[in-house]
């Protein structure tokens, strides 16, 4: 039998006494909601054999220091161990060991109106820690008839059990990483701020005369901010739109929008509420814009609206102006300051009419499919990379130049995956940096011999999504928020902008080449699915992200350097 020994008791006694699963299993756990806990073996003075669920307090830091002069430090779960006697007077403990809970905290909608889903948000909300067990994390320690106990008690077979050897939860390393010991981390980095970007109004007067690349968070993420704040204050701005994904507890986006809102101005809003762990910052922030007057909608109930994208309609001389930013990342000034992303401001007459359109789709009744240049999923997302590819291909049996160079967080879909397979094995040199999950196999004979990944891993989380292809020297570029993954070609809105001016192409190429020549934080993904890294030693090889810092602002043809980081 098992019994629960309450966080409250716990916290008493510490103050006073002391690879490769299918999709849909990788989004479960994507999902799950996480639980440290530790099960101990009893023996009681009637020799009878108990074991004692104790959960680990995720209330108080999970670090303990020893000392207030050194930085050393115990294992909350370690110090609770130590100390079990004191939870169990009189009691024999044989053994105690830590395991790891993960539950499903997907959220499933039913077809009801926008009220009845945030009713339903609030709820699940609520509900989210009683989610079905999905996976038990244990140690290698843990004996068979516990282990097997525990999983009779939480309803999972020997599948569901994963053995960790080492630590439970990294979690803990987000602690490591406040304490106060400068030496110990990255010199600080101050992104690049081009002076005529720096108010609202410099933004317009160069994106109406030419495109802009944004390389995050080399350069910096205030100049989206100020794209939005000077639009909010401009009397010349007519209206604005927005999507929101994750923007953070603190978004001077949404402040703007509020701003402009208040202004008068026309502002609608989309505000994923079904974005996993930010659906309650979701519902504030929507909550309060509609107090303010915006316009919000809460997309799809059967599709994820992950589409990064801000439209502002300005009234200028010549007549009514949209300007277009879309993003590979949030709307979030935190992860603009950790994650590497691309965003493109344009003036393009066909990108805003595809982007006004689908803000038609998105917060009306409209159910457009067709666009002029966006890829724009569910709807030719997947079809516009199979015939891109399938060019590729037929260039390639030709006789002519064919390459592909994609760099993605994600690589999963089956029926992209046997394509570039094909495309391998009919002459195409395929370049893929991803930095996730990569289901394809490179270099297997007379499969992907011409098939190279490389995921690249350093002090920025790589996050943004590039397609790259040669077109018979007629480059064809595509940068958004959509990885290579059925959920995001099949059941989110997602969207992928051409960049068609030719010097903005080239500084994405001078980026991917970058990223290819990396021996610092680039590992080299095998034909048996495991990972080499590529540097000679941790500390040496040429980093892509130190020389994106070194030369933030201006993209040239790198050299070799060390790494200094």
């Amino acid at each position: 039998m098992i019994f629960n020994v309450s966080n409250g008791w716990l916290l008493n006694k510490i103050k006073y006494g002391i690879n490769n699963h299918d999709e849909y299993i990788l989004e479960t756990l994507e999902a799950a909601k996480m639980l440290n806990v530790s099960v101990i073996e009893l023996k009681d003075a009637s020799g009878e054999h108990k074991l004692a669920r104790l959960k680990i307090p995720t209330v108080i830091p999970r670090l303990v220091r020893l000392s207030p002069k050194r930085h050393d430090y115990v294992l909350l779960e370690e110090l609770i161990t130590h100390f079990l006697a004191a939870f169990f007077p009189g009691v024999e403990i044989i053994g105690a060991h830590q395991f790891r809970v993960i539950r499903d905290a997907d959220i499933e909608l039913a077809e009801v109106d926008d009220a009845d889903i945030i009713r339903m948000i609030e709820e699940t909300i609520r509900l989210r820690r009683f989610g079905d067990p999905v996976l038990l994390q244990v140690p290698p320690t843990m004996p068979p008839q516990v282990l097997n106990e525990l999983r009779s008690m939480l309803g999972l077979d020997e599948d569901d059990v994963f053995v960790v050897k080492g630590l439970l939860d990294m979690g803990v390393f987000w602690e490591l990483g406040r304490i106060d010991k400068p030496g110990l981390k990255f010199p600080s980095h101050v992104p690049h701020l081009s002076e005529e970007f720096a108010t609202g109004t410099g933004i317009f007067e160069v994106a109406g005369q030419r495109d802009i690349l944004l390389h995050h968070p080399y350069d910096s993420f205030r100049t989206v901010e100020e794209f939005v704040a000077s639009a909010a204050k401009d009397p010349l701005v007519r209206g604005i739109k927005q999507t929101m994904y994750r923007v953070g507890t603190h978004s001077p986006i949404v402040e703007s929008l509020l701003d402009a809102a208040e202004a008068g101005k026309q502002v609608s809003a989309l505000v994923e509420l079904k974005a996993r762990f930010d659906e309650s910052n979701n519902l504030v922030w929507a909550r309060t814009l509609e107090r303010a007057g915006v316009h919000v909608t809460y997309g799809f109930h059967e599709l994820k609206t992950h589409a990064k994208l801000c439209q502002i309609v300005r009234s200028e001389p010549t007549g009514l102006k949209m300007y277009t930013h879309i993003g590979t990342g949030n709307y979030n000034p935190s992860t603009a300051r950790t994650y590497t992303d691309l965003g493109l401001i344009t003036s393009d007459p066909a990108i805003a009419l595809d982007t006004a359109e689908l803000f038609n789709v998105l917060t009306g009744f409209s159910r457009q499919t067709e666009y002029r240049k966006l890829l724009v999923a569910p709807y030719g997302l997947r079809k516009g990379i199979l015939t891109r590819i399938q060019r590729e291909i037929d260039n390639a049996k030709a006789g002519k130049p064919a390459k592909i160079v994609w760099k993605l967080n994600s690589l999963v879909d089956p029926a992209i995956i046997e394509l570039l397979y094909e495309a391998s094995n009919a002459g195409v040199q395929i370049q893929l940096l991803v930095r996730g999950i990569c289901c394809l196999r490179p270099g297997v004979k007379r499969l992907s011999e011409r098939i190279k990944v490389i995921s690249v891993v350093g002090r920025f989380l790589e996050h943004s999504r590039v397609l790259w292809f040669h077109n018979d020297g007629v480059p064809e570029v595509y940068i958004g928020s959509a990885d290579v993954m059925r959920r995001n070609l099949d059941r989110r809105v997602e969207v992928m902008v051409p960049i068609e001016d030719k010097r903005l192409q080239r500084q994405i190429e001078q980026i991917l080449e970058t990223y290819l020549k990396d021996e610092y934080g680039a590992w080299l993904l095998g034909e048996d699915g495991s990972y080499t890294r590529l540097g000679k030693t941790k500390s040496g090889g040429f980093s892509a992200q130190q020389w994106f810092i070194d030369h933030q602002g201006k993209i040239d043809a790198p050299t070799r350097r060390r790494a200094t980081s």
